[in-house]
């Protein structure tokens, strides 16, 4: 798995977020890896992912490692990608290097706010976070984890959340193929009494990447 930075810049057009998604209270970002939407974004966001348990110079390690080897799978699948949305190679190199520097930067400053743990057992409580964002992790390795992870993944998601769980993307790393078990899965979270929503957004990279996952909780 990669150990990926990327800006709030991104995640505002990923999870289609507005001012009033932002303002509505605590946001749990997992897993978040070296993405700077917690150092960008205030206090009111906590970041999760395993990675923050090796400590601060193995994860910087980790994370510049991490630079390379996104460019690397984007090199082997250059056909399956667009820059419209970047405008160029050299910005999207330019934005992740400068998110990178500021996740580490927040990181030293507000060690705090950012917490070892990975799905699907998460160290929070129930409905700790209003809104709960999770970012190539779910359905971008669904070659190499299975239905009955993503199952429990996503029942954790919604248990630590008040209000809404946003996934993006739900595609295949690289390849960009579907997830053909994403509507078995909606299935299950309507059952238990989760509304969902499969909702375009404005964010464009990966070709067919171009939707996220909503889940409204139960609770509201």
């Amino acid at each position: 798995m990669l150990v990926t930075s990327r800006s709030a810049a991104e995640y505002r057009a990923m999870f289609d977020l507005t001012a009033t998604d932002l303002a509505a209270g605590s946001v749990l970002d997992c897993c978040a890896g070296g993405s700077s939407f917690a150092a960008e974004t205030g206090a009111r966001v906590v970041a999760v992912d395993p990675a923050y348990a090796i400590g601060r110079r193995a994860l910087a390690e980790t994370v510049l490692s991490g630079l390379r080897d996104g460019d690397r799978i984007i090199d082997r699948n250059r056909e399956r990608f667009e820059w419209g949305w970047y405008g160029t190679p050299e910005r999207r190199a330019a934005a992740r290097v400068d998110a990178a520097h500021r996740f580490l930067a927040d990181l030293g400053e507000r060690p705090g706010r950012y917490l070892a743990g990975a799905l699907p057992h998460l160290p929070l409580a129930d409905a700790s976070f209003e809104l709960v964002l999770c970012s190539h992790m779910l359905f971008t390795w669904a070659n190499q984890l299975d239905a009955d992870w993503h199952r429990a993944a996503l029942a954790e998601l919604v248990r630590v959340s008040r209000r809404e769980v946003r996934v993006f993307p739900l595609v295949v790393q690289g390849t960009g193929e579907p997830v053909g078990f994403l509507d078995e899965l909606r299935t299950g979270l309507a059952a238990s009494g989760h509304r969902t929503e499969v909702r375009d957004v404005p964010y464009r990279f990966q070709r067919g990447a171009h939707a996220m996952l909503v889940v409204r909780t139960g609770r509201r």
